[in-house]
């Protein structure tokens, strides 16, 4: 694939790749004792829309999607709510060979473990992502029943009997049985919605897209999540591609 290049306003004038601005992104080092470092990486337009007809492809560009991707080279795991998983049709988290050698460079195996968030568990086995036999899925539910066999390999954190999801636990779980030191989640609304109150997310990647939804956009990319206060962000980079603008925010407690 062909490097998008990108204009960089912020913190100093130039031009740089996905590559090159993520370059040294070392996120599992800044990850607090007790649970993993978290990202997050969104779209929305001008106006707030995180989807348009349920879909972020119509509010994407190239240089969105190349970040998108290269995101994932840098982490442990990459979590994502069902619907998502479903409506996005998600498969391999890392299809491009020089990313997964880039991945391994770094230390990190080859591709990131998949981390579902799913109440219900309505996820099929043709999913592509359940479909592919290279990836490992760990489900996060309050369900005890399982998945249909599938090709991925796939284990469970589940909520105690009768308990809901308690988040900030499956992430000290995830950091204790399976080593995972930095997360980046993609969503959707419903779950950085359920992250935001709970003080667990640290980073937020936002890719601005120069565009007006109005009644054909869907929820914003944190679905109103219930602050009893605005939570400030601090500004580390600011991009832009094609009118497109692409933030790099750190959450401030």
């Amino acid at each position: 694939m062909t490097a998008v290049t990108l204009r960089q306003l912020l913190p100093e004038p130039g031009t740089v790749t996905a590559e090159q601005v993520l370059d040294g992104l070392a996120l599992a080092d800044l990850a607090p004792p007790y649970r993993p470092y978290v990202v997050v990486n969104m779209v929305a337009t001008a106006d707030g829309a995180a989807a348009v007809g349920d879909r972020t492809a119509p509010i994407s560009n190239a240089a969105d999607r190349q970040l998108f991707h290269e995101l994932r080279t840098h982490v442990d795991a990459v979590l994502v709510g069902a619907g998502t998983v479903r409506t996005e049709r998600y498969g391999r988290l890392v299809r491009d060979p020089q990313r997964r050698a880039r991945r391994v460079a770094r230390g990190l195996a080859a591709d990131p473990l998949a981390i579902v968030a799913s109440h219900r568990l309505q996820l099929t086995p043709d999913l592509p992502l359940l479909a592919d036999q290279q990836s490992r899925v760990i489900v996060i539910t309050a369900s005890d029943a399982e998945l249909p066999e599938c090709a991925a390999q796939v284990s469970y954190l589940r909520a105690r009997p009768d308990e809901e999801v308690d988040l900030a636990a499956m992430l000290t779980r995830l950091r204790i049985e399976y080593g995972v030191r930095s997360v980046l989640c993609e969503g959707g609304p419903n779950l950085n919605a359920s992250l935001l109150p709970a003080g667990l997310i640290d980073e937020l990647f936002l890719s601005i897209a120069p565009a007006l939804a109005g009644s054909i956009g869907s929820l914003s990319i944190v679905n109103r999540a219930p602050l009893p206060h605005p939570i400030a962000l601090e500004l580390r980079w600011l991009l832009e591609s094609q009118g497109q603008l692409f933030a790099r925010y750190a959450l401030r407690s």
